[in-house]
């Protein structure tokens, strides 16, 4: 592609006084004066053959040309300062955004984030968290760690980990259980998958009784209302090994009921980068290591 020429200072210039919407601060961001601002937006209005502002007693009103004109320029212009900014000690620093699941985010990946930003510096992970319901395309991700069955449409999925669920509360709760069925007699705190308690009664060889109790979106705010003493949760160990190993958390019986996996998952249209590769090959690695016999 054949480009005219870019007329750069004057549409710096342009973008910086439309996003202040004054010539002053526009001037004092680009550390040149206020009339040099005025002299670069008029040149880019005699270019272009429109008005780009109304020159107010107070400031300046953008037109509908410059409206027009701005959002590419703004993208434009944050898009070669993020480049910019990837490059460090002669090496393009690698971006990789990934969204996860909240629990996984916080109970199995963000411990290990340390050891992989030290043996892969130059990939920078922009991580986001969601309650298992993403769109990788809207939301721009490389990757999206979530839990299921693996069959999601026009996504490849690589398995991670088992997580089974099973009882969990606080040590003053757990002395209160002798055997499975006196679980029955506190407050079952539960996720949207009304029958996950069932099957872990079905599991402990006792009859389900009347599933009640608050019903959480994410296993990390059902553990916190389970440390604050509110009931019994029905949520993963491996997901809460730390609150486990400090005494926080009991696991009062070796009951378990599994509901699914964890998976990597990225489009199948999506490119593998080298940040991809790397960061896959690691977590595959990592997940290996801990998985439950």
């Amino acid at each position: 592609m054949v480009r005219p020429h870019l007329p750069l200072n004057a549409l710096r210039a342009f973008e910086a006084a439309a996003r202040h919407l004054s010539f002053t601060r526009a001037a004092i961001e680009l550390c040149v004066t206020q009339t040099a601002i005025s002299h670069q937006v008029k040149l880019l209005e005699q270019k272009l053959g429109v008005e780009l502002f109304r020159r107010l007693p107070r400031g300046l009103m953008i037109t509908e040309d410059g409206l027009t004109l701005l959002p590419t320029l703004r993208d434009s212009f944050d898009r070669m300062a993020d480049i910019l900014q990837r490059f460090e000690d002669g090496h393009l620093r690698d971006v990789l955004t990934v969204g996860a699941v909240g629990t996984f985010a916080v109970g199995w990946l963000l411990p290990r984030l340390e050891a992989f930003q030290a043996h892969y510096p130059f990939i920078d992970i922009r991580l986001s968290t969601n309650n298992n319901r993403v769109d990788i395309a809207a939301e721009g991700l490389d990757y999206a760690i979530r839990f299921g069955n693996g069959a999601w449409h026009d996504i490849e999925a690589e398995e991670l980990l088992e997580a089974p669920h099973s009882a969990l509360c606080i040590p003053e709760i757990a002395r209160q259980l002798a055997a499975p069925q006196d679980v029955a007699s506190q407050p079952l705190l539960r996720s949207y998958r009304a029958d996950e308690w069932s099957e872990w009664f079905d599991a402990a060889g006792v009859a389900p009784p009347k599933i009640r109790g608050i019903v959480f979106d994410s296993s990390v705010l059902m553990i916190e209302a389970a440390l604050q003493g509110l009931g019994v949760a029905l949520a993963p160990p491996l997901m809460f090994s730390r609150q486990l190993s400090s005494g926080a958390l009991e696991q009062p019986f070796p009951v378990y009921v599994s509901k699914g996996c964890y998976w990597l998952t990225r489009l199948k249209s999506r490119a593998v980068t080298p940040a991809m590769a790397t960061f896959s090959a690691w977590l595959k690695e990592e997940a290996r290591q801990n998985r439950v016999p």
